[in-house]
């Protein structure tokens, strides 16, 4: 190998080797950025965007490049960053140049004309001069969100967009997933941190039925579509939410415009969906496409650990009554689905303890989730993962509760841990150790962390985990 070319090849092993272990979106954002710039003895050094681009990637995937760059370098390798000078970045390039005329477009936006009026971020032509309210809730801050697996990319874009907005490479920033995971609150949270750091920006948080009503008004009954589309020309951040309801064909031209405009001139769109773009129905392909031009991430459900940090935050930061921890526990590990019900739940608890004059148990937890997850909840206990991780690797009791430290026995044993810890209610470490053949609580703990460190890097063990976890509820899609 010529010495020359040798930190390119040995870089582009490494790069095919967090291919095959890394989702394609994250591999496409923090790895593809990356070049390598020469490698002496087992020191590779690598050219990376930005001092946050490196932190990042020392705190979210420092495991897989130690191991990748020991795989293909040797026992000794080490990696060594230098960021990538200001004036060496390329100018942003838009998938469709500021010269490119979108098709069939019956409404247009004169940049000129808007710049001779001179009209200023909050005064715009026909409208008299006034502030815009970005309309945001100061309780959706980055302080109140917790961070686990199931949000750590989002809320990860979500402060580097707050840097800086319009001049990052998650334009437009797409979140998708189901209802209560935090889509608002992590879009809530750029606008607000944005509107911190440069005031004088025009943020605006709007949804997808707020829009298309704006639009039908201003086209039906006051004959302001100019005045419209002049408002929307003049944001600086947009946040769209639930852009799944922007259904009529009318006012989706008009956003298509908005947003090629927005776009062009380098300022920032945030949107939120309960589906990816490609689900989205009675959407336009052009549309479809510029919602796939940033970066898409997905916000899953919340994992055991998230949700009981989630609750003890709220719990302190509420501060009305003393919520014992083994209460805490016993709902986080019964209300499973979302932060929305989690925080239902306390907020039940909490009523219950004031107004009630009810000490905080576990019965009156148990009582309250029976009625927010409902009747037809099929509780998951220990015994049914057990069979469950049984019957999927085909391995019999006898098996998962003995010593054997049998590879395949002993995956399938941390398995079942993992989602013992995560799905059964009120199961304390001690009892999850006790099932699985009288294991310590500490033996459980590493089974976790195990087999939540694998999920990221081997993708058999997430293949694993997913089936299974169909297998237990099977309504959910788990």
């Amino acid at each position: 190998m010529d010495n020359n070319t040798r930190h390119i090849q040995i870089w582009d092993d490494c790069l095919r080797i967090f291919q095959q272990n890394i989702e394609p979106a994250r591999f496409d954002v923090w790895f593809k950025p990356i070049k390598p710039v020469s490698i002496e003895g087992s020191m590779l050094t690598v050219e990376a965007p930005s001092e946050y681009f490196v932190e990042y990637l020392e705190s979210g995937f420092i495991d897989i490049i130690s191991k990748t760059l020991k795989r293909v370098i040797g026992t000794d390798a080490k990696l060594s960053y230098q960021v990538r000078p200001v004036q060496d970045e390329k100018p942003m390039v838009h998938p469709m140049g500021p010269q490119a005329a979108p098709v069939n477009r019956p409404i247009s936006i004169n940049s000129a004309s808007l710049a001779q009026s001179n009209p200023g971020a909050d005064k715009f032509p026909g409208l008299v001069r006034y502030n815009i309210d970005p309309r945001l809730n100061p309780t959706y801050c980055f302080a109140n969100l917790i961070t686990g697996d199931c949000n750590r990319m989002g809320i990860t874009a979500g402060v580097n967009i707050a840097n800086s907005p319009g001049r990052n490479s998650f334009n437009p920033l797409f979140l998708f997933g189901g209802s209560g995971l935090g889509k608002t609150h992590i879009a809530q949270a750029i606008g607000l941190e944005i509107k911190e750091r440069q005031p004088n920006l025009v943020v605006l948080y709007v949804t997808g039925n707020e829009f298309q009503t704006q639009y039908v008004n201003a086209t039906t009954k006051n004959n302001k579509l100019n005045d419209f589309m002049a408002f929307y020309s003049r944001v600086d951040v947009l946040i769209v939410d639930d852009i799944q309801e922007l259904v009529g064909p009318g006012s989706q031209n008009a956003f298509f415009n908005i947003f090629n405009h927005l776009h062009q001139n380098g300022k920032q769109l945030i949107f939120t969906s309960d589906r990816p773009a490609v689900e989205l129905q009675k959407f336009e392909n052009r549309l479809l496409s510029r919602f796939k031009w940033g970066l898409s991430v997905e916000l899953t459900r919340p994992d055991y650990a998230t949700r009981l940090a989630m609750l003890k935050a709220r719990a302190r930061r509420e501060a009305v009554v003393d919520i014992p921890d083994d209460v805490l526990e016993f709902v986080a590990a019964r209300v499973n689905s979302n932060f929305r019900e989690l925080e239902g739940t306390l907020i039940s608890l909490m009523a219950h303890a004031t107004l009630a004059h009810q000490d905080v148990t576990v019965e009156l937890a148990q009582r309250l989730t029976d009625k927010i997850i409902g009747e037809e909840h099929v509780e998951i206990t220990v015994d049914k993962i057990k069979a469950t991780i049984c019957d999927y690797f085909n391995i019999s009791m006898a098996d998962i509760e003995s010593k054997s430290r049998k590879r395949s026995i002993a995956q399938a044993r941390q398995i079942g841990m993992y989602y013992c810890r995560n799905l059964a209610g009120n199961c304390s470490l001690a009892n999850i150790g006790a099932a699985f053949g009288g294991r310590d609580h500490a033996t459980v703990v590493h089974a976790c962390k195990i087999v939540n460190d694998l999920m990221s890097t081997d993708k058999t063990i997430k293949q694993y985990v997913t089936d299974i976890g169909k297998m237990l509820k099977p309504a959910d899609n788990f």
